[in-house]
């Protein structure tokens, strides 16, 4: 899923505590950027929240008739569609929903998800009416964001756990790393020892691949296979990313150690210009090769990474061209990634001295 794919798509919260613990929650999930929730209005009143209800008082009307739609149409509120979907005759209704008007339309498609959602982005998406679905889990909301690669313009997330809501948010973030240009020191044979190949479950194009390095504020951007050689086929969902100990940076924020990813793990698939999208990772192969070590400076920091020696593991140069591991020379010049240390307990970020050589 590509930073594109996310952009301008919003999560929804369906609180399903208790009327008693509703107040408390609804001030929680506002603190933590919660725009939106699928409530009764009486329950925000004085808040600065949007609505989506099944009521007129709501910000963003929830109609369940064709009747309904067509007599709100001079009321100036933002009019949607609530269908659940069992058969293709409500994927049609859906349809009709929004040829009549609705700005937008709620599919609730429990029972079969992904097929009736794919069917219902395919008829809408180049309409003006945005579509939404029901989740009820953190794990849902990421697939449904990304259903026929479009995915949907919303979900509606029922939850009583903010833990989950936040899980949930993490789905929508996009990062943009600093991409520097990295001159490089020193290369030097180091003998064989055990590398990485992480297999994602993504397409890698031209220009992405991985941030790999010695340190968590240090990393060069390793490239996918999508090249190859004369003796290999691209590989464009492989990135060989480096010895077992090099770190990588994860989606929740955390580093890895490249020998704890493994399947269904996630990671960053980086660009060369920083921009980075969550790919699953659904292999890892970890095998004895011939490593070399690059040491390289960026801005005045120094870190080092530790690759295998194969001329199809690639860095991009500073001008977007690819260079192979076994061509690279002190003084050459390519993408990555740095700033100021900070210390690391189990890969989450602290504040603490710390020195790494």
């Amino acid at each position: 899923m590509t930073d594109s794919l996310t952009k301008g798509k919003e999560l929804i919260i369906r609180p399903t505590v208790s009327k008693a613990a509703l107040a408390s929650f609804i001030s929680k999930l506002a603190e933590n950027g919660i725009s939106t929730l699928n409530v009764d209005p009486k329950f925000v009143q004085g808040k600065n929240l949007r609505t989506i209800y099944e009521s007129e008082e709501a910000d963003m009307v929830v109609c369940k008739t064709f009747d309904q739609l067509r007599s709100l149409k001079s009321s100036g509120k933002t009019l949607g569609y609530f269908k659940k979907v069992l058969s293709n005759a409500d994927v049609d209704e859906i349809e009709k929903a929004s040829q009549a008007g609705a700005e937008f339309v709620i599919v609730d498609a429990s029972d079969w998800k992904i097929i009736p959602l794919e069917n219902i982005i395919a008829k809408l998406h180049k309409s003006k009416t945005k579509v939404f679905t029901t989740a009820k889990s953190s794990r849902e909301v990421g697939t449904m964001f990304s259903v026929l690669e479009l995915g949907v313009d919303g979900v509606i997330l029922s939850s009583d756990n903010i833990d989950e809501v936040d899980s949930a948010r993490q789905q929508l973030s996009t990062t943009k790393f600093p991409i520097r240009v990295a001159k490089i020191l020193e290369v030097k044979d180091v003998g064989t020892g055990e590398r990485v190949c992480v297999d994602t479950a993504s397409m890698m194009t031209m220009g992405e691949g991985m941030l790999v390095g010695s340190k968590s504020n240090f990393m060069l951007l390793v490239h996918n296979e999508s090249v190859g050689s004369s003796f290999t086929s691209p590989r464009p969902f492989r990135v060989n990313a480096g010895a077992v100990y090099c770190y990588t940076i994860a989606p929740d924020g955390n580093t890895r150690y490249l020998s704890e990813v493994e399947s269904g793990s996630e990671v960053w698939i980086v660009n060369k210009s920083g921009s980075a999208r969550r790919a699953v990772v659904g292999r890892s192969k970890i095998e004895t090769r011939p490593l070399r070590l690059l040491r390289a400076e960026i801005e005045g920091q120094t870190g080092t990474v530790i690759l295998q020696n194969a001329e199809t593991i690639r860095l991009i140069s500073r001008d977007g061209k690819l260079v192979s591991v076994t061509d690279i020379k002190a003084g050459n010049e390519v993408l990555g990634y740095a700033k100021p240390a900070t210390g690391r307990h189990f890969g989450m970020e602290v504040d603490e001295y710390i020195v790494e050589k």
